[in-house]
């Protein structure tokens, strides 16, 4: 289970920090973030899925040559969710995976298109979202909150759907904070959805479209000045371009950085070359996340250890590496400063310790 994995290149006692450390986190997809076992679950559910039913099985079946493979076994996990039950059921098994970590507020992204054309009906399955939401926040003292995402693949269509779901009054679930936009970048301008983005923020919700992922920076400009991004998702070829880090550091747009998730799916070769130092380098508020963690063999834990080699880390430092993403949320004030708080108190006993 990933809740076990230790990086050998970061000391133990760097690990235990980590592990009782409360986090944030804002970079992270709903179904991505289905353990072995709920997948395995949810295929046996579903046998005329190709997604093997034996947890052992998808190590092997979530090795990814490429970002293409990638979205391709990603859209064959979203096929088993078909009925409100699997949907409830997936989001509250993802908050107490979370709630296991230390997370104590998360952001996560969900793509009700994926759902909603696959039949299920779009009332229930705001319900069964609301529902497992308030259960895990009542349960685990998990607070989630959602993003609804475009599947930038499936075209103009699913910004059509995604949006009127997000904007209409008797459907948008009271969750809801953000708007977003994933799936692949190559093919896959920003600018052409630019009215869908104004029509989300008018509505009330934050822009957080992924961008420079898999292309180049200008993506992530055209996220800036297009779609008004408040965050960016990933982020990673912004390196590229000096102007570009200068303006994040001025405007204090954070990167939603996730280092395991850029190796695994080729966007980066290695973590040596990961540009989350030069980011930092460059005065960018960065935060650290884990996008599709059982897909990539990781969790927030692990992508905190990996953060902490990369970047020099020791426990204050981690520790402010956790306040970015309480900062970059859109977590209200006195959230904000419960959290800040805990993890302010949490530090300072594990040093006098």
């Amino acid at each position: 289970m990933t809740e076990h994995l230790v990086d050998p290149a970061v000391p133990r006692d760097l690990h235990a920090f980590i592990a009782g450390l409360p986090k944030a986190e804002l970079h992270v997809h709903h179904v991505g973030s289905a353990s072995p076992r709920i997948v395995s679950e949810l295929a046996a559910r579903h046998p005329d899925s190709k997604v093997p039913t034996d947890p052992e099985a998808l190590v092997d079946y979530f090795t990814f040559t490429d970002f293409a493979h990638f979205i391709e076994v990603y859209l064959s996990v979203v096929d088993l969710i078909r009925t409100p039950e699997d949907v409830r059921l997936l989001t509250y098994e993802v908050a107490r995976d979370m709630a296991r970590q230390q997370v104590r507020y998360a952001e996560l992204t969900i793509t009700p298109f994926s759902s909603t054309r696959r039949g299920i009906d779009e009332g229930a399955f705001m319900a069964a979202i609301e529902d497992a939401r308030k259960a895990a926040e009542a349960e685990f003292g998990t607070v989630l909150r959602w993003c609804f995402d475009i599947p930038g693949e499936a075209g103009l269509e699913s910004a059509e759907e995604t949006t009127r779901l997000a904007t209409d009054d008797r459907l948008r679930p009271e969750g809801l904070v953000s708007f977003g936009l994933g799936g692949p970048e190559i093919g896959v301008a920003r600018p052409q959805f630019k009215p869908y983005f104004d029509r989300a923020i008018a509505a009330g919700l934050h822009s957080v479209p992924h961008a420079g992922e898999t292309t180049g920076p200008q993506t992530v400009w055209d996220a800036l000045t297009d779609l008004r991004a408040e965050r960016i998702g990933h982020g990673t070829s912004s390196a590229q371009d000096p102007a570009l880090l200068a303006h994040l550091a001025e405007r204090r747009i954070p990167l939603e950085v996730c280092p395991t998730s850029n190796i695994a799916t080729r966007a980066v070769r290695t973590l040596d070359e990961h540009p989350i130092k030069e980011f930092v380098n460059a005065g960018v508020l960065v935060t650290v996340n884990s996008d599709d963690p059982p897909m990539f063999g990781t969790d927030l834990n692990n992508e905190y250890a990996v953060a902490a080699r990369l970047l020099g880390l020791d426990e204050r430092g981690l520790a402010d590496l956790a306040k970015n993403a309480v900062e970059a949320s859109f977590l209200d004030a006195p959230g904000k400063s419960r959290i800040r708080d805990e993890i302010d108190t949490y530090t300072a006993a594990w040093l006098a310790s």
